[in-house]
């Protein structure tokens, strides 16, 4: 039985290792495809001799016209990063909450955060509402405090109702929520006059015209809130098992709950307050990488990020090359995916039969 068990859990490692390693080499791939692919198309060679230029000080680039230089590090460079970090934060955010309820379905759109922070995003940029010290930071601060007391919300109306917290109890409250947020965000788009005519785009998923600033903005959340959730990998294996069984191996549970939530927040705000509505990366990639690395959150976590990246800068360059020079929400692209596995999880799940 031991060898049994050894022969299993070492297969399961070797799985998550091949798995981390591919999502290494994938994301490497993307990365220079989507810096080096646009409307001015590059080659790889261009690419990795700017970057080694700029960033680290290496080679000569005497011989690259400097609007090119311009492009890929002001333009795309940034926006690529800022792709990635956005991919591995809802990601991430999408593993632990789904470990954290027990609940495959669980993800900021179909809990309803994504919505609850583009609310608060909205009624910040309708207030003209900002912070001190750094521009768009009120943005963000709106977004993340949003993003939490709407799943607050949702997770006490759904405990009232089904003490249980049954997946379509929460399903059902994250998309009447939903409906609700969006409504209100629309109603103030449509009563702001046309100062807020680009939210409706914004609303929908963009990463146009995001630059260094945005990327700045984001990354300290980007890391407060993804490096504590990598540490608490074991109080989400524990949460998995009941929360009954979670004290009984000695996890605060009510407190570790709480900051979980929080974290997740300010992931899922961070990422809505500079990339707007990006729905079903959070439900889509740790599904996905659950059936390889294994539902252990130590491996799932990172991993999930990894490929979120990935994912995500991925689907950012096919929603501006695809109608090139027009560009396609992005949003629409992920959650034309996202609604596709949504349905085949839930009815999978649900055990419902034609």
């Amino acid at each position: 039985m031991k060898n049994t068990t050894s022969g299993k859990t070492g297969k399961k490692t070797v799985a998550a290792s091949i798995m981390g390693g591919f999502g290494v080499l994938l994301f490497i791939v993307v990365f220079f495809f989507s810096v080096s692919t646009g409307s001015v198309g590059f080659s790889f060679t261009d690419v990795v001799r700017v970057l080694a230029g700029y960033l680290l000080g290496l080679g000569d680039t005497g011989d690259i016209p400097e609007s090119l230089v311009t492009i890929i590090i002001n333009v795309r460079l940034p926006r690529v990063i800022l792709s990635a970090l956005a991919g591995a934060a809802l990601s991430i955010s999408g593993a632990a909450m789904q470990g954290l309820l027990k609940n495959p379905l669980a993800d900021g759109s179909t809990l309803g955060i994504t919505s609850g922070g583009a609310l608060g995003a909205v009624i910040s940029i309708a207030a003209g509402f900002n912070l001190p010290f750094f521009p768009n930071l009120g943005l963000v601060f709106m977004s993340i405090l949003f993003s939490f007391l709407s799943l607050i919300l949702i997770l006490t109306l759904t405990y009232k109702i089904d003490y249980n917290l049954s997946n379509q109890t929460i399903i059902l409250n994250g998309v009447i929520f939903s409906m609700l947020a969006s409504s209100i965000t629309s109603l103030i788009v449509s009563l702001s006059g046309n100062n807020l005519k680009q939210v409706v785009f914004w609303t929908m998923g963009s990463f146009s015209g995001r630059g260094w600033s945005y990327v700045v903005l984001m990354l300290p959340f980007f890391v407060a809130g993804a490096v504590p959730l990598l540490f608490l990998s074991r109080e989400l294996d524990a949460f998995s098992l009941g929360e009954e069984q979670a004290e009984y191996i000695g996890v605060n549970t009510k407190k570790v709950k709480l900051l979980i939530l929080i974290l997740v927040s300010v992931l899922t705000g961070v990422s809505v307050a500079v990339s707007g509505t990006i729905g079903f990366v959070g439900l889509v990639i740790p599904h996905m990488t659950r059936f390889i690395a294994g539902p252990n959150h130590k491996k799932l976590l990172p991993v999930s990020a990894l490929f979120g990246a990935g994912f995500l800068m991925a689907t950012d360059l096919l929603s501006r090359t695809i109608l090139s020079p027009a560009e396609l929400p992005i949003g629409v692209v992920t959650s034309l995916i996202g609604a596709i596995l949504f349905i085949y999880i839930f009815y999978s799940r649900t055990g419902v039969k034609g």
